[in-house]
């Protein structure tokens, strides 16, 4: 055989034929109809094993037998093979599936999720964009604004796909959506970026799909990335409650500010450092009077 042939031969036993099967098909292939006989000659497979080679690929439907006396053999059409042999991978694939998916729930025990887990701003904005480019319903985002910018193409293009578009950016953005909403986190202006040089970007697509990645200290980079719906329920829901907190922000910002001081500080920062506890102001007077009977 030529370097051709041979290479089609092993990726033919790739797919599940033998060495034997795979030479007879491919000298089958185009030919008109042969004898076991001539296969063998034409071939160099052992005249011992060529009838049992036929046979086999027969009962893999890769050829058909004509006559009997003597009994001659042709290829089927590569182009039906192939698409035989992909029905029939797939519907294996889905019985282990669905085998695996029972003994699964009937051990009762624990399960493993593969995560996969990009350490660099490169990687993981490669992944971040294919998700966005493979959305087709619906995106969660969150991000710092330098972060974002570098996204703002996929994002773009996900919107020219009507594509519904959540985002929430720390910071501000030169980006437009038609098919969705973009919100500044305006709590925050003014309070995150003089203190804390943290950035992450949190991102689901259709429900399924999810990125999460953090750099505390701004450059160093830790994400995981998966398939998991359960991971993309916490990770949309972290987004969705921060894009309300951001609504009512912007519907209440003075309110909210004398309530909780400026960037709504006081809902991250421990009462105790600032010399006063809204606990203890809201404890039942009895609490109260014992506290300052024990004080006097």
């Amino acid at each position: 055989m030529d370097d051709g042939t041979a290479r089609t031969a092993d990726q033919l036993v790739e797919l599940g034929f033998s060495q034997y099967e795979a030479r007879a098909y491919i000298g089958l292939l185009g030919q008109e109809p042969l004898t076991g006989y001539a296969l063998a000659n034409l071939t160099g497979i052992p005249q011992p094993k060529v009838y049992e080679t036929l046979r086999r690929l027969a009962e893999k439907r890769a050829v058909v037998q004509i006559g009997s006396d003597p009994a001659r053999f042709v290829a089927v059409p590569a182009e039906y093979l192939l698409s035989q042999l992909d029905t029939d991978f797939r519907r294996r694939l889905a019985e282990v599936k669905v085998g695996l998916a029972e003994l699964g729930r009937g051990s009762g025990g624990e399960e493993l999720r593969v995560l996969r887990s990009p350490r660099s701003w490169a990687a993981i904005a490669r992944h971040a964009g294919a998700l966005l480019d493979a959305a087709e319903r619906h995106v969660y985002l969150s991000a710092h604004a330098d972060q974002l910018d570098e996204l703002a193409p996929a994002v773009r293009r996900a919107d020219e796909r009507e594509v519904r578009l959540d985002v929430l950016c720390f910071g501000r953005v030169d980006l437009e959506l038609t098919h969705g909403r973009l919100l500044r986190h305006a709590s925050t202006d003014g309070m995150v970026y003089r203190h804390h040089q943290a950035r992450q970007v949190a991102l689901v697509a259709d429900g399924q799909h999810t990125l999460w990645a953090l750099a505390a200290d701004g450059t160093q980079w830790d994400a995981v990335v998966a398939a998991d719906p359960l991971l993309a329920a916490a990770v949309k829901g972290y987004v969705r409650h921060d894009l309300y907190l951001q609504e009512i922000y912007a519907d209440f910002p003075e309110q909210l500010e004398a309530a909780y001081g400026p960037g709504l500080d006081k809902l991250v920062t421990p009462y105790a450092e600032a010399g006063e506890s809204r606990a203890a102001d809201r404890a039942p007077a009895k609490k109260t009077r014992t506290r300052r009977t024990r004080s006097a």
